[in-house]
Order: structure tokens, then C-alpha cells, then sequence
């Protein structure tokens, strides 16, 4: 004669406290992930500036002169398109410098 195996598995409670855990878990993650989401776009943003500049000093060495603006390097050598941050922010040039337009 055969056994019975005692084979057991979760019960709808157990199922239920479970994702109870989880949902919890999920609800407390979340705003952390949105709260650094900007820090994380202004960095990307300050490391592409970085980018950015060296491409100008780039543009300097061949031409002698810094482009006027940022539209002079776009969709050439230098930039396919035009220079944009990560995060949707316009870049602008002043007196060789690159910024953020309307910040720092």
C-alpha cells in the first residue's frame, strides 16, 4: 500500500499576509525611487555639460574660436543633433562656458 504524502501548500491566509508583505515593501520603495529620481537627472545633466564643454574646447583647437552657440555644432563632427540634457533642460553657451539654460 501506498503512502499518503503530506504535501501541503500555501493556504489562501498565508497567500494573503504574503502580498500584504510585498504590497508594503513596494509602497515604502517607491517615493524613495521618485525622490532621487531628480538628483539622479541633474547629475546625468552635470555629467553631460561636462561632455558638452570638452566637445567646445574641441571645436576651439579646430577653429580657433568658441562656436557662438550650440546650434553651430549641432548634427556636425561634434554632436548628432543638437545638445540636450538628459533630463529635457536646453544648454546655451556664454563666452565658452557651458550651462544650463536658465541655471547654473
Amino acid at each position: 500500500m501506498r503512502k499518503a504524502l503530506n504535501q501541503r501548500g500555501f493556504s489562501l491566509i498565508e497567500m494573503m499576509i504574503v502580498l500584504l508583505i510585498i504590497s508594503v515593501l513596494i509602497l515604502i520603495a517607491i517615493p524613495n525611487v521618485t525622490k532621487h529620481s531628480q538628483k539622479i537627472d541633474e547629475k546625468g545633466c552635470d555629467a553631460y555639460i561636462a561632455m558638452v564643454q570638452g566637445q567646445v574646447e574641441a571645436y576651439k583647437m579646430d577653429t580657433h574660436q568658441y562656436p557662438s552657440d550650440l546650434a553651430t555644432l549641432a548634427d556636425t563632427e561634434y554632436f548628432e543633433g543638437t545638445p540636450q540634457c538628459p533630463d529635457g533642460s536646453d544648454l546655451k553657451i556664454t563666452n565658452g562656458k557651458v550651462s544650463k539654460n536658465g541655471g547654473s
